[in-house]
């Protein structure tokens, strides 16, 4: 059997499992995917790999009492033997008081987040990306780690009401560390795609050698309050961690920082600055997502906080029914509307700052107020006058995104970047902040 099916013969298999369910209720999710990467370090290639990966998950109810049984084995037998394990598991199964049953079929919008050019990839394709990369790096005399990786797959749900969900889709990320050979100058770049074609291994190299030989004789200057500019890299870290939060029922509970007293939510509060909005939209074109959540619901352009506002939190169809509210799935996507400013624009704007690349090993000091700890790396540099002047020794921060949107001074130009924390794309546009709080340098590069 193919490893990727087609949307007919996905409603055909899932046809069949459901077939043998005997439950109350029976909903089948099937994923069939096919990954590679390629790894390097020390200017080699050092590893090679390509996973095939197909499952099959029978969630089986009865009443209130629900079995889940997964496999990965597609003969009838096997398949007949799932829908039995989950039967079983269900009927032994205590009482779930907060499941609400399965949804009917549904509406969902058109996304199209599958492209050829990456579905196609070889190890070949890859080779030749990556030697673009090394080529320039060895030119240089300097050294590099990198790490290409790309997906292609699809997902589909089927339930014994009539709903039935088929989305496919691929993505190439690409990610690479330059540093010079003393160990002295590092930089770093990332990039994320949907469409292979889109990928220049060569234009994020030159990017990351300028930055590693632009960092390398780092001078120390004291912590403290700084207008940083933070490249979307460096952003997103930090950002994705307010999306994470956006959650009615932590909020409702007193657990977020979208929590307020007497068991209210922030709905409806300025809590940024009035440039931000965020939003979700399965079919944006830059940044395509699937059309429906993980429980079959339709996935829609959804306003998360527009012009500073609160305007949604997301809520479990449990949740929803308990509060009196609509359902609203989680965000499969999320998009910062930015500015016109470039990258340069905000230097020459600066009188004095620092250029932030990437942030990363970020913790959570205080979920009530998103307060985040973490280091600078990878090329940090000290703006005068509207110029780079010289490479600084990174530092560690203590800040919240949410203060950090409130001290807002300008937006770029929105990217799509990847989250060095959790590998997830995103929209996000470079940023000008006043008063971001170091606390201590760092003598890691």
């Amino acid at each position: 059997m193919a490893i990727i099916l087609t949307e007919a013969e996905a409603k055909a298999l899932l046809t069949k499992v459901l077939s043998y369910s005997k439950a109350d209720e029976c909903e089948v999710n099937l994923l069939g995917e096919e990954r590679g990467n390629l790894r390097y370090a020390r200017n080699e290639v050092s590893t090679s790999g390509s996973l095939i990966n197909q499952n099959l998950q029978v969630q089986s109810a009865y009443g209130k009492k629900v079995g889940i049984a997964t496999i990965d084995e597609f003969d009838d037998a096997s398949l007949e033997k799932v829908v039995r394990r989950s039967e079983e598991l269900a009927q032994l199964a205590p009482e779930n008081p907060e499941y609400v049953g399965i949804l009917g079929p549904q509406q969902y919008v058109k996304s199209n987040g599958f492209f050829d050019s990456t579905a196609k990839i070889t190890p070949d394709t890859r080779a030749d990306a990556v030697n673009k990369s090394l080529q320039l790096s060895r030119e240089k005399n300097l050294v590099a780690a990198g790490f290409l990786q790309d997906n292609y797959g699809y997902r589909a749900m089927m339930n014994s009401k009539g709903l039935f969900a088929y989305y496919p889709s691929t993505n190439v990320n690409f990610s690479l560390t330059v540093r010079t050979n003393d160990g002295k100058g590092s930089g770093y770049v990332a990039r994320g795609y949907s469409d292979f074609s889109k990928l220049d291994t060569a234009e994020a190299t030159r990017i990351a050698i300028q930055k590693a030989q632009g960092s390398a004789e780092a001078r120390a200057i004291e912590p403290g309050k700084y207008t940083v500019i933070l490249e979307p890299t460096a952003a997103v870290v930090l950002l994705e961690n307010i999306f994470f939060n956006m959650d009615a029922r932590s909020a409702d509970e007193g657990r977020s920082y979208f929590s307020k007293a007497g068991g209210k939510s922030r709905l409806g509060d300025k809590i940024v600055d009035e440039r931000v909005t965020i939003y979700s939209d399965p079919t944006n074109a830059d940044l395509p997502a699937s059309p429906w959540s993980g429980d079959g619901r339709p996935q829609e352009k959804t306003m998360w906080i527009e012009k500073g506002v609160v305007k949604n939190l997301s809520y479990s169809r449990y949740w929803a029914q308990k509060q009196g509210k609509k359902a609203v799935p989680g965000p499969n996507n999320a998009i910062m509307t930015g500015g016109t400013a470039s990258l340069e624009d905000m230097i020459k704007s600066t009188q004095r700052g620092i250029l932030v690349t990437k942030l990363w090993y970020i913790r959570e000091v205080d979920p009530q107020t998103i307060l985040l700890t973490g280091l600078t790396r990878d090329g940090t540099f000290y703006i005068e006058n509207g110029k780079i002047k010289h490479p600084v020794k990174n530092f560690r921060f203590n800040e919240s995104p949410i203060i950090m949107l409130n001290n807002l001074e300008s937006l770029g130009k929105p990217e799509r970047v990847v989250s060095t924390e959790t590998d997830q794309n995103y929209l996000i546009p470079p940023m000008k902040i006043r008063e971001f709080t170091f606390t201590s340098l760092s003598d890691a590069v």
